[in-house]
């Protein structure tokens, strides 16, 4: 029986002093045993954090406690063990970087697009006027999608806003946009509405509450979440494998962080691959000075980088 819980969530309400905020709320969550990572900014929270049971329960009584935070909607997953090895609490500019930091133009307080139950994004999204939009990453959509979803070429969020001409052949229909939890989505509605798109809609709760409230139905592959289980099962419904290695092309569910902390790219890699490429996602990674030992599972926590070194796909929370 799983005595830990791991909890996702996040909330668009104003937080004045946000660095502040930042600064007390690290030392509850420690205080509470919790391992995980936020992002607090003037407009809000995003979180994953997991502890024990009782320790998330007072987490989320205190949290709701605040009125900015009460209508905040925690998705909870049972866990083996605390999915987190460190307590992060950071104040950023955005609790996802968007780069649409104009609340005149961009705001989820005041307008996004229209939230659907996962029953109501179920009866929906095979309607022959509708298009379901996955708002998420590259390699997030590589591991699981949505049937017959469209995916965008994009390595970040942040990229998004560029896409928006590429996706207005679609105005004619609704737009149905999905992530992992939400939170990109409320952004993504809401610059859609701006652009000129008559009809936008959002999965409330984003995949994780449809696996746990629709059964994850018509959801292909897993889905990738921000902690080190890295993916999680959706479906239990009509689940099916789509995500192959990148080095030999087998199918395999199997995502991980290239053992080369300078790389540190999400990919797909079977277990045969993963322990002749120690983790790696090339040659050149795997003959890396700073090659990680691969433990198999592919995940790692973070370490110093050497100034000036992309940090491609570092683990972060985003959905």
């Amino acid at each position: 029986m799983a005595i830990y819980n791991t909890l996702l969530y996040y909330c668009y309400s104003t937080i004045a002093d946000a660095e502040q905020f930042a600064a007390d709320h690290l030392k509850f969550c420690k205080s509470l045993g919790l391992t995980g990572r936020i992002i607090v900014a003037t407009e809000g929270l995003n979180g994953t954090v997991s502890g024990t049971a009782e320790a998330c329960k007072t987490y989320m009584d205190t949290v709701h406690a605040d009125e900015r935070f009460a209508n905040i909607d925690f998705k909870i997953d049972e866990v083996d063990a605390p999915s987190f090895v460190k307590m992060h609490v950071r104040y950023k500019s955005e609790i996802v970087h968007s780069g649409l930091r104009d609340p005149n133009l961009i705001n989820p307080q005041q307008q996004t697009g229209i939230h659907l139950d996962p029953k109501e994004f179920l009866a929906m999204k095979d309607r022959d006027d509708v298009v379901i939009l996955d708002v998420r990453s590259n390699y997030e959509h590589s591991l699981g999608k949505f049937k017959n979803a469209v995916t965008l070429d994009i390595e970040n969020f942040r990229d998004f806003p560029d896409m928006i001409n590429q996706l207005a052949k679609y105005k004619d229909k609704k737009i149905l946009t999905y992530c992992t939890g939400g939170i990109k989505c409320e952004k993504a509605s809401a610059l859609l509405l701006h652009e000129g798109f008559p009809e936008v809609y959002q999965l409330h709760g984003g995949i994780i509450k449809y696996g746990k409230e629709a059964g994850g139905e018509d959801f292909e592959g897993k889905c990738y979440v921000f902690d080190n289980r890295l993916s999680v099962d959706v479906n239990n419904v009509n689940p099916v494998v789509i995500s192959t290695c990148r080095n030999c092309g087998k199918t395999t569910p199997k995502m991980i962080n290239c053992a080369n902390p300078e790389c540190n790219e999400h990919f797909t890699q079977c277990d045969e691959c993963g322990t002749q490429m120690e983790g790696c996602c090339s040659d050149a990674c795997q003959s890396h000075p700073r090659k990680r030992v691969y433990d198999g599972t592919g995940y790692y926590v973070k370490v110093p980088q050497p100034v000036n070194v992309s940090k491609k796909n570092n683990l972060q929370p985003a959905d």
